[in-house]
């Protein structure tokens, strides 16, 4: 396995997960030239049924091309398990070495993780898969059903579980409700769904795509989306259009004061250690253990950000306990 694919299959960074359709030949190449966490190269939505085929040969030939440089992951989305399309898109992606994530709709159930489990077992074996590393699955969840189903889909193929992702329009069409620019008719859903993600120790939790694009009022949409998704604790979101990518990237990063904050705890952490200290001060703010291990997650964040920590860790070596 190469360097680029075994930092692709242990991928936890997914600020921004970008949809490409998968039946546009054009759309495929021009994803090569950007930047951005994750390309989801689509076979469900975007293609209509006549080009399910098509797409399929497309996408594989496209996962067969070397990793771009300015792409860490690539993942393919299939067709939902119960459509009758998912076996057919799972037999020719899988064929690519280059294959690392599955992103898998309209999961309702234990029984569709465990369908794509046995199937990825049946159809690569055990040399291939050491060779070529493990497969990561992106669970989206889009009904009632699936939301009262979310333990048992977290449980039923943990080898397999990278993620869970909100999927709006389909939840609201499920529930017979209208999406609004408050959001608030989701707010259940998407809290359930970080909760569970959080209760199960998943890297990614990834939120609602931001439907429109090309105004800058849907541009300040995008931001806010991206800030209330933080705060409920999803670490990414979807985007449809690459307009969007860098905001969300910006958004689920961790911002440069958040980091010297971060810093400037965990290297005063250790000497609070040493003093003997549980629980101690810095900024006239209280520091304990949820507070410290707070810190630990955002400098940790941070590496993967790009963030100099070394730098930082330099800048603030003589920081001390209060």
């Amino acid at each position: 396995m190469t360097a680029a694919a075994a930092a692709a299959s242990k991928n936890v960074l997914r600020r921004a997960m970008l949809y490409v359709p998968g039946s546009s030949q054009r759309f495929l190449d021009k994803s090569r030239g950007l930047t951005v966490d994750c390309v989801a190269y689509d076979l469900e939505d975007s293609v209509t049924p006549g080009r399910k085929a098509e797409a399929r040969t497309l996408v594989r030939k496209a996962l067969d091309e070397p990793i771009p440089s300015g792409v860490k992951e690539r993942a393919v989305r299939i067709n939902a398990v119960g459509s009758g399309l998912a076996l057919a898109d799972l037999e020719e992606v899988v064929k690519s070495p280059n294959l690392t994530t599955l992103v898998v709709p309209k999961v309702e159930s234990a029984s569709h993780m465990t369908f794509i489990s046995d199937v990825l077992a049946h159809s690569r074996s055990k040399e291939f898969a050491e060779q070529h590393g493990p497969i990561s699955v992106i669970a989206l969840i889009e009904s009632a059903k699936a939301l009262t189903n979310l333990n048992e889909i977290c449980r039923a193929a943990p080898h397999l579980l990278q993620g869970l992702t909100f999927a709006a329009e389909d939840f609201a069409l499920d529930m017979s409700i209208t999406r609004s620019p408050s959001l608030t008719e989701f707010l259940y859903a998407r809290q359930m769904i970080a909760t569970a993600a959080r209760a199960y120790n998943l890297p990614s939790t990834i939120d609602l795509v931001a439907t429109a694009f090309r105004s800058e009022a849907d541009h300040e949409m995008l931001e806010n989306e991206c800030l209330e998704g933080k705060g409920m604790g999803y670490n990414g979101k979807q985007c449809i259009h690459p307009s969007q990518v860098a905001t969300a990237q910006k958004i689920f990063s961790p911002g440069q004061k958040e980091v010297e904050w971060a810093v400037r705890i965990t290297i005063a952490q250790k000497r609070a250690e040493e003093q003997g200290k549980g629980a101690w001060a810095m900024d006239g703010k209280m520091i304990d253990a949820p507070v410290e291990g707070k810190a630990r997650a955002i400098v940790q964040r941070a590496e993967l950000c790009g963030f100099d920590v070394k730098a930082l860790r330099e800048k603030f070596k003589d920081q001390q306990p209060e």
